[in-house]
């Protein structure tokens, strides 16, 4: 059973393969890809561990928020500007900028408190301690 709920309007990717082989000889003509954030998640006993693929991103425009067990992270990519020496003209460019973002929630509250963040080499890297599970008291009647 899949602990992990993705919110994601967007076709799987199988289905989505099978769209662009079959659109492959208009490829030319098709706008870039839309901008995807590819996450992997782990779970231990006391926290989870994220990794989000974000190439090109820079730390200072990463955005994670968690609130209870819903783990959102935001990023812009931005275009860096080219500038032609010697004459040269750019013919074609496939560099993209623009937002992506990822929500899902977990099988159990993270504590917002401990949360670690690093983004190294394009990979932002999220430890998620699991908040402590209270049990509950058994009230003693007077």
């Amino acid at each position: 059973m899949n602990q992990i709920r993705l919110f994601e309007p967007s076709f799987s990717d199988s289905m989505e393969s099978v769209f662009r082989r079959l659109l492959a000889p208009w490829n030319g003509e098709i706008e870039a890809p839309s901008l995807r954030m590819r996450i992997d998640v782990t779970e231990t006993p006391q926290a989870y561990a994220v990794e989000a693929d974000l190439p090109g991103v820079n730390k200072q425009d990463i955005d994670v928020r968690v609130h209870g067990n819903v783990v959102q992270i935001d990023a812009q990519i931005k275009r860096e500007s080219r500038k032609g020496g010697n004459g040269d003209r750019l013919l074609r460019s496939e560099r993209y900028e623009g937002n992506v973002s990822r929500t899902f929630t977990l099988a159990q509250d993270v504590d917002e408190n401990k949360v670690k963040a690093h983004y190294d080499n394009g990979v932002l890297s999220l430890e998620l301690p699991k908040k402590s599970q209270e049990e509950s008291r058994r009230i003693a009647i007077g």
